[in-house]
This record gives structure tokens, sequence and C-alpha cells, in this order.
């Protein structure tokens, strides 16, 4: 093709293209401005209804300063108008009088004049006119209600549009993380009666700084009141929280505070499928008793691999069964047990056992475990990775737990070492564990109540993983908690534990 044509043809396609971004452009504009004269009519239409409230509120003001005003007045008119009967009555009271006198001074007789000055003695005496004040009982001034707006005047003058309020300061030092809970507390920079509420954002993080990129979505908790808010029921399976908060008042949100980062320590595992005995289907934090044996997660070729090697059994018990928040990061996907299945059986025989993929190797960690209703036997503890093919939980002495069998009669005990000891109190619903792996501590406590179940003491030599036997029924696991606080408190008073808390003596 000619090059003069080709560059011709790109040029009417070059402003082809830019005539539809200008038509575009046009369009927007148009748009935005059909949305500046909406939004005007609406801030004119808010403009008057809160002048329209403060006319409202001047006359009623008004209104009942005038009443105020006007009762005064009666009460004063009437107090002088009192005042000036009381005198009018006096005046002719002492008029009469007077002229009594008067006509006693033509009095002739001694005796008649001495009888008459008596009785004007006696009634001027008693005459209300020597009696009565004559200054008046309230003054004509009405300062006392005098107004004065000069300062209202001032501060009406001053009424002008909302301002944009100033980012809040998070208060890191009053700040809490503690059983499972984030307490955040924030304060204005300075005083702001307009503030109507606050947005508090949050987000899961394994990086100690906020970051732009790689970072999970803000969770929002709107409309918060106080400048303080808990955040509760978490699942710490990361390391770090990211923070911030915003003030908003009737028309616009200020910028966010600087965020801040909260350390969220937790010990935070899934179930290994690749350790599991054949009978166990596993899934992230779920675990249940398979009578087929696992054939049905064999059958990868042929007719019955067309889904992809789902197992479409495990794949309905997937949605009935009872979770622990969302899905672990360590999650093993379904799809790969098959495959490993055909090339390793981590526990036969009668060990029916599934194992934590994380190990506790210091410190002090805390995860709970919930059995279904109709479980009939199962064990939760922890064990050294060499836990045999065929060894069972508490039969070895890499192993401790407590076994809790619900066939004729519900009995729950402790086992360590091929030793058992029957414990005589109540299977709870969850069961709470305890590893304090530097101090040589395994407690396990009713999750509900946190009442002490059974003690093991020793000393710890190789790491920890979550063990976990069950044979008809599933369990439960939830990870990503925090020791909680009555748990450290009962730590603390050791001495009163004493009595759950033994050597395993009897054989199993």
């Amino acid at each position: 093709m000619d090059p003069h044509r080709e560059a011709l043809q790109r040029i009417v396609s070059n402003l082809a293209n830019k005539n539809g971004e200008i038509h575009n452009f046009i369009d927007m504009l148009n748009h935005t401005i059909k949305n500046v004269q909406v939004n005007s009519s609406n801030a004119i239409s808010e403009l008057d209804e809160e002048f329209d409230g403060l006319y409202s509120i001047l006359d009623e003001m008004k209104g009942s300063m005038a009443s105020t005003i006007q009762q005064e007045e009666a009460r004063k008119v009437q107090a002088l108008q009192d005042q000036l009967s009381q005198c009018s009555n006096a005046l002719e009271s002492s008029e009469e009088l007077l002229e009594l006198a008067a006509q006693s001074l033509d009095i002739k007789d001694p005796v008649e004049f001495l009888k008459a000055a008596r009785q004007i003695k006696e009634r001027v005496t008693m005459a209300s006119a020597f009696r009565i004040s004559l200054k008046p009982t309230v003054s004509d001034s009405m300062t006392h209600l005098m107004v004065d707006f000069a300062l209202e005047r001032r501060i009406l003058q001053a009424v002008n549009f909302l301002p944009v309020p100033k980012a809040p300061e998070i208060d890191l030092a009053a700040c809490l993380v503690a059983d499972n809970c984030i307490t955040v507390s924030w304060r204005m920079p300075e005083d702001d009666g307009r503030i109507d509420h606050f947005v508090l954002e949050y987000r899961k993080t394994n990086f100690g700084l906020p970051r732009v990129k790689d970072e999970q979505p803000w969770e929002l908790i709107d409309y918060i009141k106080a400048t303080e808010y808990t955040l509760s029921g978490l699942k710490f399976d990361t390391k770090y929280m990211n923070l911030r908060v915003q003030a908003c008042n009737k028309a616009v949100a200020g910028e966010y505070s600087d965020p801040v980062t909260l350390e969220t320590k937790a010990f935070v595992f899934s179930l290994d499928s690749t350790s599991s005995h054949l009978n166990l289907k596993v899934e992230d934090t779920y675990v249940e008793w398979d009578p087929t044996g696992g054939k049905g997660q064999e059958k990868v070729k042929g007719k019955e691999n067309k889904s992809g090697g789902q197992n479409p059994l495990l794949k309905s018990n997937r949605s009935s069964s009872i979770r622990s928040g969302g899905p672990s990061p360590k999650r093993t996907p379904v799809n790969t047990r098959s495959s490993v299945r055909g090339s390793r059986d981590r526990f036969t025989g009668e060990s029916y056992t599934v194992l934590g993929d994380s190990a506790v190797e210091s410190g002090q960690h805390y995860w709970e475990v919930r059995a279904q209703k109709d479980c009939k036997s199962y064990s939760v503890g922890v064990t050294y990775r060499n836990l045999g093919k065929f060894d069972q939980l508490g039969k070895t002495n890499s192993s401790w737990c407590i076994h809790i069998n619900n066939w004729l009669q519900t009995t729950i005990s402790a086992k360590h070492n091929n030793k058992t000891k029957t414990l005589d109190i109540t299977v709870p619903d969850r069961i709470g564990v305890y590893c304090d792996f530097d101090g040589g501590q395994l407690t396990f406590y009713n999750a509900n109540s946190k009442e002490l179940l059974y003690t093991f003491r020793t000393k710890f030599t190789q790491p920890l993983l979550p063990g976990f036997m069950i044979w008809c029924g599933g369990l439960t696991v939830s990870t990503g908690l925090q020791v909680p606080s009555a748990v450290k408190t009962l730590q603390k008073g050791e001495n009163v534990l004493s009595g759950s808390t033994g050597s395993l003596n009897n054989t199993a």
C-alpha cells in the first residue's frame, strides 16, 4: 500500500479516536454541569432550611422574652395599683377626719368639746393615713430586662460554610490488644463541636509498616459517636493490624489519621491433610471420621476423576461443616489430597490421627477444639514429630493429650506415656489448649468457663505439633487466638490449680 495512504489512514484513525475522546469529554462536562446545578440547588435548599431554623429559634426566643417583659409589666402595674387604692382609701378617711376636727373647733361647751377632742384623737391614732408607706413598692425601671446581642451578632456574622474536619490523632498508648479484641482510642487536635461521627478503618497485614501494594482492603466501621471503639471477635491470622480514623461533620469527611500498626500475636495453624489417617477427611481446621477408609479419595483415574479429582463426599461435607473464622492462609488445596494419598500414609492402623501444620517451638500459645455432638471418641493434645504411624496420642513418651470417650458412658482422661488418669469432671463443649513451651506446661481448659481440666508439667525438648485423634464424628479447631486474660490470671494462681495437676500412674 502507498505509504502516503497508510500515513493518511493513521491520521484519520487518530482524528477519529480524538474526536471520540472529545465527545466523551463533552458528555462528561455536560453531566458535571448538571450535577453542579443539582448540588447547588440542594445546597441552597439546605441553606434555606438552616436559616429558617435560625429564624424560627429567634422568633421563639423573641416571643418568650417579650412575654417575660409583659409579665413583669403586669406585676409592677398591679403592685402600684394596689398601693394607689390603699392611698385613695386612706386619703378619703383622712379628709373625713379633717372635716370632723374642723367642726369640733366650733363647739362652745367645754365638756362636749373635750369629748369630741378625745374621739378625734383616738381616730387619728388609728387612721390608715399615718400607717401607709408613701414610697412606691416597685420602681418604674425595666433595665433588668434589657438585652444586648452584640456578642451573638458577631457570632452570626462569623457564620460560614462548614470547614473540613482535621485528622484525628490515634493515642497509641491508650490502644489495647487483648482476648482477640482491639480497643482503639483517639482525640481531635483541637476542639470541634461540629463533629458528627467518626469512621474507623482496619486491615490485617504481615508487614510492620503500612505499604501501598500487596495489602488487603480496608474494612470499615461507620457512625462511631465516641472517641474510642473496640473491635471484638477477631481472628489474629496475621502478624499486625493497621488502623486509621477520620472525623466527619454533617457535610464532609476529613483526612484520615496517620495509620498505626498494632501487633496481633497468635498461634495460627491448619490441619495437615498430608499427615492424616486415611479414615479422616481433613480441610483447613475441620476433621471428620470417614468410615469408607479413604477409598473414595483414591479414585483419581477414569470416570471418577472427571470432576478434577475432588471427592464428591468430601465436597458435600465441606458445605455442612462448622468453620472457625475465615480461611487459613496455610490452607491445603483439597484437590492435592488424592495425589498425596497415593504416595504417603503418615498414620495407619488404629492411629486415627491428624497433626497441625505448624509447630510450637517457644512462647505461650492457645487454641480451642469443638467436637460434634455425635462424636464417639476423640483426643486433643500435642506431640513431637517422631510420633510413629501406628502410635496413638498419649501412648508414647513424646505425646500428651486428654481423651474423651462417649460410648456407653461419657468419660474424660489425661494420657501420657501409655498411662491414663481419669478425671472427675464434666466434658465441656469446647476445650481450650494452653501450651507454655518454655515453662514446660500443657494445660487444658473448659473454653467457655475457663475452668481448669488438667495440667501436664515437663521439659519440652523438641518442637510440638498440635495433635488430634477421632473416631466417629468431627472436630473443629479454632486458631489465631490469643491466650485469654482469664487463662493468664489462672496461670498466676497456680497454687490454686494444684488439685488438677498430677502424675499419671494408671496403665492405659
